[in-house]
């Protein structure tokens, strides 16, 4: 257990799984106290249980995250018990690709409800309570995809490109506050949606375009969210930070 984050309350979107679960657990172990907000119940407390058991500290919230009440409750509970609120990691997202022809209505609300939507109740009501408790940082988990084209990802670019703006707009208004917002973007991590979205074929295709000759991890995506998170990146806000080793800059 690290001591970087000792004494701070976080909460983290779409925290039972993949990079928002690596989050939750390396937050954890740094010290701060986490709430794990899944759109699962039983996941959510699945993990926070685990969290529990390997020594850190952590509670398990359930909603929807395109619906700001689901920020207002878990929010108002992790402050009710604490008496702060430091941390938001705006994690969750649900993904379909797509050919343009073949989006629907449905899928385009659920995208941008989940990706685009939570974002900005996250940021709204976290700042609220992040006021209350003099500063704090905002992590947004935008994409690689937020300045590439991919093939059948029209919303899911478009998705991750508007958190960017909502980074840096967000970033300007709360600085007075104490408040940094930045995003981090990862490249192709190996997570259980990238397995759904990602064929073997399409997955080895994506490691011969990336310079470092892998695909991420989780836990390279929340080293990076421990440092923002922490007073390390005290005088950064407004960043958008590439993890994706290096294929945004590569013409492969």
């Amino acid at each position: 257990m690290d001591s970087r984050l000792k004494g701070k309350v976080a909460l983290v979107t779409g925290g039972a799984q993949g990079i928002g679960r690596a989050i939750c657990e390396r937050l954890a172990a740094d010290g701060a106290t986490v709430g794990v907000l899944d759109i699962k119940a039983d996941n959510a407390k699945a993990a926070a249980e685990a969290l529990c058991a390997q020594g850190g500290q952590a509670h398990a919230y359930a909603g929807d995250v395109a619906q700001r009440s689901t920020f207002e409750a878990a929010v108002a509970d992790l402050e009710q018990r604490y008496g702060r609120f430091d941390i938001l990691v705006n994690n969750a997202i649900w993904v379909r690709y797509s050919a343009i022809s073949g989006i629907t209505p449905e899928m385009l609300a659920r995208m941008t409800g989940t990706g685009f939507h939570s974002v900005v109740w996250g940021i709204q009501v976290g700042a609220e309570a992040m006021a209350r408790s003099g500063g704090g940082s905002i992590i947004n988990i935008a994409s690689a995809a937020s300045f590439l084209g991919l093939p059948s990802g029209m919303v899911y670019c478009g998705v991750k490109a508007g958190v960017l703006g909502l980074t840096r707009s967000a970033a300007v208004d709360l600085g007075p506050q104490g408040i940094r917002v930045n995003a981090i973007c990862p490249g192709s991590v190996l997570t259980e949606g990238v397995r759904i979205n990602v064929n073997p074929d399409m997955e080895a295709k994506r490691i011969a375009r990336t310079p470092l000759g892998r695909m991420g991890q989780v836990t390279d995506i929340a080293s990076v969210a421990s440092f923002l998170a922490s007073e390390d990146s005290g005088f950064m806000t407004g960043e958008s930070l590439l993890v994706d080793g290096g294929v945004t800059h590569a013409l492969l």
